[in-house]
């Protein structure tokens, strides 16, 4: 069994540059992990719910799985990197190369790439990591990649050297650099033949929801940042919700105004504005920023932006996130 050389750790001067870190525990996604992710979630994505859809759609047997659960166990694993996480400050150029159905084993490699240190402000100075994540299936193949860049503490800064290039959150890649992601083989009429929403389309969500269960969400992904299980870890005595919460909540949004979506094949990026935490409400704003024919359907980039309402208080702005989701349907007609 592969274990942690650093058990109270790492720490962000722990991580070795170009050394991947030993693997978290490999996922079988089944139907019980794939129902309690349902019931967190409550994504209406159309080919994780019904089986003879899926069946129809993709020619495979057992269900497929919400795209958004197979990134969230592949963010989970990676946390072997990120027990003592202050903050994920972005997701950058996530890409789903395989769409996973029930039964598919998952393993995920982190390897740190990059790291700078915080300003020297008279207090402890902290490192920003890049992480580059790469998850695959029980036949190898690669499923799902993506880079991280996590805030984390030092042990000692004096021997802390800073190594490569961290870049922004900021991703310019193209639509076309996706197809790739997107299943040949899938019989897109099968989901919908109704109109794609075209380039500039934005709609607010008027259903809020409210965030429950993130400590079972957080479990079920095998996630360990202590921040996000420990109230002492957290901010103020609260425990922080797991990011991929909100993001799960942010599809879950996408899935109800764009009922023709079949699968999301990668973020753009995901910026994570301001903590959340349970039972915070949420509402979602979604803009169709660019569209890609593909056969029965379009590559559509959005944004999906979100804030958290409490109480009395202003709405906190606490995700930008920028997913390229595979969306079955007809071009150039009017968007009901």
């Amino acid at each position: 069994m592969t274990t942690s050389p650093f058990p109270d750790g790492p720490y962000g001067d722990d991580l070795v540059i170009g050394e991947p870190l030993p693997p978290a525990p490999a996922v079988t996604v089944d139907d019980g992990i794939a129902a309690v992710y349902q019931a967190i979630s409550g994504d209406p994505a159309r080919l994780s719910l019904s089986t003879p859809l899926s069946r129809a759609t993709t020619g495979r047997q057992n269900r497929l799985v919400n795209s958004a659960l197979a990134l969230q166990i592949a963010v989970g694993q990676s946390t072997v990197a990120t027990r003592i996480v202050i903050a994920n400050l972005f997701y950058r150029d996530v890409t789903l190369h395989q769409q996973i159905h029930l039964g598919t084993t998952l393993t995920t490699t982190v390897t740190p790439v990059a790291r700078a240190l915080t300003r020297d402000n008279g207090k402890d100075r902290r490192a920003k990591v890049l992480l580059s994540i790469e998850t695959r299936d029980d036949r190898g193949t690669r499923v799902a990649s993506m880079e991280r860049l996590a805030l984390l503490p030092l042990r000692d800064q004096s021997r802390t050297a800073e190594a490569g290039d961290i870049g922004t959150a900021e991703s310019t890649r193209p639509l076309e650099s996706l197809l790739p992601a997107v299943p040949q083989h899938w019989d897109l009429t099968r989901l919908s033949r109704r109109p794609l929403p075209p380039v500039g389309w934005q709609a607010d969500d008027p259903l809020r929801d409210s965030i429950s269960g993130a400590l079972d969400l957080v479990r079920l992904t095998q996630n360990q940042a202590a921040a996000h299980r420990d109230p002492s870890r957290g901010q103020r005595g609260r425990r922080l919700v797991y990011g991929g919460h909100v993001v799960a909540l942010a599809q879950a949004s996408l899935s109800r105004l764009v009922p023709g979506l079949a699968a999301v094949v990668g973020w753009r990026l995901c910026s994570h504005l301001a903590p959340c935490f349970e039972d915070d409400l949420l509402s979602f704003a979604i803009t169709c920023e660019d569209q890609l024919p593909v056969s029965g359907g379009a590559l559509i980039g959005c944004r999906v932006r979100g804030q958290a309402h409490r109480g009395t208080s202003e709405p906190v702005d606490v995700i930008d996130f920028r997913p390229v989701a595979l969306v079955a349907g007809t071009i150039g007609e009017e968007h009901g």
